[in-house]
């Protein structure tokens, strides 16, 4: 049985490209730059690819990256823009929570909860996190986005849940298949921290399609200890502002995701 994340992205690639999140692309990937030094020696695993807006960005300014989804469908459309754009990247499909690769890569990133933290148990999510440490070389950089457990604690689970659908900004909106047809939590588990959902979308061929969803939520404290277990030595989690992420915008309760920098 296919859960609600692969039936989701099975055909919805051209769709995926005209959602409201994906246009931070270059402010985004100015801060990847900045955090790997400028150093174009350096080698980029890109966990989640989804259409490659990310991988195929780094590798026009010069990286060596590679993008994996567990998407056939996604990852089609990034090879077809990466041709289009006369960029050459190496993307492969693979899951997240077992890559094969081992201590290969200098830099890891994981951004717009391309996998983290959409599985469906805690110990699935964890296997991601384990699997992009595995594939870090020595003081290697993980660089990934989040749900920000605060926002929903903060704002009350009652509003969370009853504005859910029509009070987010549109850096909140990430799975948006169309604004007017994005449906209102319909349950957050605060024991649980998961937000069960009915995301309702129209896929690349104009099927409309309803799925029922459920996304883990994580407070810093989470992950900070996540991390620490598995060997990152310094963790700094920050605010995750579309297109701006920065080491300046410190992580509030009105974030709805919240950006983490791990090192080795």
């Amino acid at each position: 049985m296919k859960q609600w994340y692969e039936e989701l992205f099975e055909n919805y690639s051209r769709k995926y490209d005209d959602e409201i999140f994906t246009r931070g692309t270059l402010g985004e990937c100015d801060f990847i730059e900045q955090e790997a030094g400028y150093n174009k020696s350096i080698r980029i695993l890109d966990i989640g690819c989804g259409t490659g807006r990310h991988t195929i960005e780094l590798a026009r300014r010069g990286y060596t990256i590679i993008g994996v989804d567990l998407s056939e469908s996604q990852l089609a459309r990034a090879r077809e823009k990466a041709k289009e754009q006369n960029v050459a990247v190496d993307f492969q499909k693979h899951d997240a929570r077992n890559l094969p690769f081992d201590r290969e890569f200098d830099l890891a990133i994981m951004l717009c909860e391309g996998g983290f933290p959409l599985m469906e148990t805690d110990e699935m999510n964890f296997q991601i996190l384990e699997s992009a440490s595995r594939a870090l070389r020595e003081k290697g950089k993980l660089i990934f986005t989040t749900l920000n457990g605060l926002f929903p604690l903060f704002h009350s689970v009652k509003d969370f849940i009853t504005h859910a659908g029509d009070s987010l900004s549109e850096d909140t909106q990430r799975f948006n298949p169309s604004v007017k047809e994005f449906q209102p939590t319909l349950s957050f588990d605060l024991m649980t921290f998961r937000d069960y959902n009915l995301t309702v979308f129209t896929d690349d061929d104009g099927n409309r399609k309803e799925l029922a969803c459920n996304e883990r939520y994580y407070v810093p404290s989470e992950i900070n200890w996540l991390l620490k277990s598995l060997n990152f030595c310094k963790i700094d989690i920050f605010g995750a502002k579309l297109g701006a992420f920065s080491r300046n915008d410190k992580l509030s309760t009105e974030d709805f995701e919240m950006l983490i920098v791990a090192e080795k």
